[in-house]
């Protein structure tokens, strides 16, 4: 996946299920092409409500900071124009796909982005470990960082460079010189064994 551009994006959020009402207060998003992070896209989000108190200890974002932020419209619209085509990736994807379909619908808008799952992967890759959540596998894996965790454009740093690293393992993991779209589409739902036999 050398050549193959992707946006790494997370979402910090009021809640856990826009079903309920919840709604994204910050996104940060970074593009991973050639092996390398470069453009990031970063911005809080005005819900159009208030935060309760665990999600500003949560986070560090305040409801007055959300009070001067950007509507979802607003922030969607430039966000939709910084991924273009390119599939997305967030560690916990699902998660993350939920507030984005739901902010989107609020436009009016759907997404055809493939949304790759670093979650799955590392549980994939690193069944060894015990806890394959972000923190902990930055831990595992020594990858540098500031030791900020819980704002997005942190977290979307922090998961590509996990990104970036898991592509590396997986090449020596499967023996291969380039980890593919496909690779990493199906590892998730296949076992190592089974994946070493269909893509020897």
């Amino acid at each position: 996946m050398g050549e193959t551009t992707v946006i790494v994006l997370d979402f910090e959020t009021s809640g856990l299920s826009p079903r309920r009402g919840d709604r994204a207060i910050e996104i940060g998003a970074v593009r991973v092409a050639g092996n390398r992070i470069g453009d990031r896209f970063q911005s809080l989000i005005n819900p159009g409500m208030v935060v309760s108190p665990f999600i500003e200890q949560l986070t560090g974002i305040s409801n007055a900071m959300l009070a001067d932020a950007p509507p979802g419209a607003e922030v969607m619209a430039g966000f939709l124009d910084f991924i273009g085509d390119h599939p997305l990736v967030a560690h916990n994807a699902p998660f993350d796909g939920r507030f984005l379909d739901a902010e989107l619908a609020r436009m009016g808008r759907t997404l055809n982005n493939e949304l790759l799952c670093t979650l799955k992967l590392a549980r994939r890759i690193y069944p060894h470990v015990a806890r394959h959540g972000l923190e902990a596998l930055v831990r595992y894996k020594q990858l540098p960082g500031n030791g900020v965790f819980h704002r997005a454009l942190a977290d979307a740093e922090m998961t590509a460079r996990l990104w970036l690293t898991m592509l590396e393992d997986m090449k020596r993991l499967f023996g291969r010189s380039q980890i593919s779209l496909e690779f990493v589409r199906n590892l998730p739902r296949i076992s190592r064994a089974r994946a070493q036999a269909l893509f020897p």
